[in-house]
């Protein structure tokens, strides 16, 4: 956003910058743009007023839709952050001046929202260092809450089926392309163009399952860091949801939590990424989600150097902030281009590591940044025994659904969806303890049968750092493993930890160390 002087203004917006447009004390009222509003801070309240514009993708251009919008963000808004939005007030001609929510004819409306403590914003909080990955763990799962219990159907689902998706990228394709040459260059624009197609082309049933399946929600549509706040007693809130237009709202859910990805890693937080993006499948408990994290963060940097080019050329923005937005705009679609020219060829990753030992966290982060199907032996269990994934099993280890019979069915249903999902051309995790060296064995047949590269990743932990993991593990009522300690031991009985005998490729990682370092040296091992 960009802070304004009075030059390029509307009346009526020059006119709120003084104390006596407003009822109560607004002390030195502060003016802030973004390319589609006006923001005016007025003591402890906030006033947006949209600007009168038709771009395409929006149309404020009349009175009338502009009140309507104001009423749909309200609306939109109070689901994620009720606090904040309080509703909409009209604008007024007084005389030669104007007055908020005063009586009269209305010339302008306005969202009335109280202010949020600036130094709670994530954006202030990442700049001093202060966001935790315990922070953004805690805003995954809200977020997988939201997406939870957000509205899906099958209007809904059209936005994001192929065809939608795809034009929904030539629109921006044809707003970024008076910036090729200034903001983005042409061979760039050219890659991820040639990116899009072969994903569309490639993955375009997956697309379609998905929206077959509910993924496609009504949802934020513009998760980032600067929308949210992290109040001190624990509260999340989360502003600024999309609202004039329901096909950029209306999306995948990979959509939503990909921008809040890329947003972190934009901010040099590639870490924090990784912790948003685990905990959120962990809650989340969606099986492909990370294959479309690649193609959704590349959309997300990309639709962002769009928005900042097009605030480069706005005349009423100041010459410096245009100049800073055109540099964002250049780091946002060089992060575009990035994500395009990865290489993200079928690859099957295989877990091992007792209950406890961190490795489902780690192949988590591991599926989201690598663009990979997660399969997971505890949800591919509950499903096959009838059992809700936020449930537990009641079940001893060794017994119902944890006998050896059980055991092996899972297995061979985890095996049967990583051929299918490499058959597809994509990357696979599977999280599954893996034990036995027979396990190991049939996973590495099924890569061989398919030509595909196979990792091992030995998740090693000590018994009080696994200790600490299912004391944590007991507060999440989300997470969908039922393991506890004597699990952990009983499976540790039954080891055979990989050796020289197994013929595979191995990483050994700590499952107490931080995803921070658990990933690269993952990654590292990959390439």
């Amino acid at each position: 956003m960009a802070r304004a002087g009075e030059s390029h203004l509307p009346d009526v917006i020059g006119a709120l910058r003084h104390a006596s447009a407003y009822a109560h004390p607004a002390g030195d009222i502060e003016l802030i743009q973004t390319h589609i509003s006006c923001v005016l801070l007025a003591g402890q309240y906030a006033y947006k007023v949209k600007k009168p514009l038709s771009l395409g993708f929006l149309d404020y251009s009349t009175l009338e839709r502009r009140r309507a919008m104001c009423e749909e963000e309200v609306r939109l808004n109070r689901r994620l952050c009720p606090e904040a939005y309080l509703g909409v007030v009209p604008i007024v001609r007084a005389g030669a001046s104007y007055l908020v929510g005063g009586e009269g004819d209305a010339v302008e409306y306005a969202v009335q929202m109280r202010r949020m403590p600036h130094d709670r914003m994530m954006p202030a909080l990442l700049a001093a260092g202060r966001v935790s990955a315990d922070d953004v763990r805690r805003v995954a799962r809200r977020i997988a809450e939201f997406h939870g219990s957000s509205e899906t159907d099958g209007r809904i689902a059209a936005f994001g089926r192929a065809e939608a998706i795809r034009r929904n990228w030539e629109e921006n394709f044809g707003q970024a392309a008076p910036f090729a040459g200034d903001t983005i260059d042409a061979s760039a624009l050219g890659e991820v163009r040639a990116y899009v197609d072969a994903l569309l082309r490639t993955q375009r049933p997956l697309i379609e399952l998905r929206a077959d399946a509910g993924r496609v929600r009504d949802c934020h549509g513009d998760l980032r860091s600067d929308s949210v706040v992290l109040h001190e007693d624990g509260r999340i809130c989360v502003m600024d949801c999309i609202e004039f237009n329901d096909r950029i709202r209306y999306g995948d859910v990979a959509g939503d939590v990909a921008f809040m990805a890329m947003d972190l890693e934009y901010r040099g937080r590639r870490d924090l990424a990784d912790e948003f993006l685990g905990a959120y499948m962990g809650a989340a408990l969606d099986e492909t989600i990370g294959v479309m994290l690649p193609f959704y963060t590349c959309y997300r940097a990309f639709v962002r150097g769009k928005v900042e080019s097009m605030e480069s050329a706005e005349a009423e923005v100041p010459a410096s902030e245009r100049e800073a937005a055109a540099a964002r705009a250049r780091a946002y679609f060089a992060l575009a281009r990035r994500y395009a020219v990865a290489r993200r060829d079928p690859l099957a990753v295989m877990m091992v590591g007792l209950s406890g030992s961190g490795k489902s966290h780690l192949a988590r982060a591991l599926a989201a940044r690598t663009g990979a199907a997660l399969v997971v032996s505890d949800a591919v269990r509950k499903e096959l025994s009838g059992v809700a994934a936020g449930k537990r099993l009641d079940a001893a280890y060794g017994e119902g659904a944890y006998t050896s019979a059980e055991r092996d069915r899972v297995y061979l249903e985890m095996l049967d969806r990583a051929t299918a999902h490499l058959a597809a051309g994509r990357r696979v995790v599977l999280d599954a303890t893996h034990i036995a060296r027979a396990d190991r064995d049939r996973v590495s047949a099924v890569a061989h049968e398919r030509g595909v590269p196979l990792l091992a990743v030995v998740v090693e932990a000590s018994e009080d750092a696994v200790r600490r993991h299912f004391a944590a593990r007991t507060e999440d009522a989300e997470q969908p493993s039922d393991a506890r300690i004597d699990v952990y031991r009983a499976q540790r009985a039954r080891y055979q930890p990989p050796d020289e005998v197994d013929a595979r490729r191995t990483v050994r990682v700590d499952g107490a160390a931080p995803l921070a370092t658990n990933v690269p040296l993952v990654l590292a091992a990959i390439s």
